[in-house]
């Protein structure tokens, strides 16, 4: 059995609160930053394609996958360290599906603000400033 409650008003609160009271042992509870929405994913991948077509990045045409790795690399600091053969590198950290709406709103902000810098035309869905949510 599985439940899940929005937090958005008391009434929500309470319903989850006697859940919890009423769950068995053993049972967990989880609480969680919303999910990303389906418009931030498309919003994201409009973003990421539109940058894969404008920008050359050091000589090379990235792929917006490949875009995705570079934006969430950077949004998370994350580690980098030698591959299996040692002949490149692997960013270590989270995936972009396990973020929530407010870290996806952030990597949005600086896919912008990188696009902002160099000059690039965002397509129809990607023209929404800000998180969508």
């Amino acid at each position: 059995m599985k439940q899940v409650f929005i937090l958005a008003h008391d009434d929500a609160r309470h319903l989850a609160m006697n859940a919890i009271k009423a769950a068995p042992q053993g049972f967990a509870v989880t609480i969680s930053e919303p999910s990303r929405s389906i418009e931030q994913n498309a919003r994201l991948w409009a973003m990421l394609h539109d940058v894969a077509r404008q920008v050359d990045w050091y000589g090379k045409c990235l792929t917006p996958e490949d875009w995705k790795h570079v934006f969430s690399s950077s949004l998370r600091k994350l580690e980098v360290v030698p591959n299996l053969e040692g002949n490149g590198f692997v960013a270590l950290g989270l995936s972009t599906s396990r973020m929530s709406k407010r870290e996806l709103g952030d990597l949005m902000t600086l896919i912008e603000a990188f696009g902002a810098e160099r000059g690039v035309q965002w397509s129809e869905p990607a023209t929404q400033s800000g998180a969508l949510g």
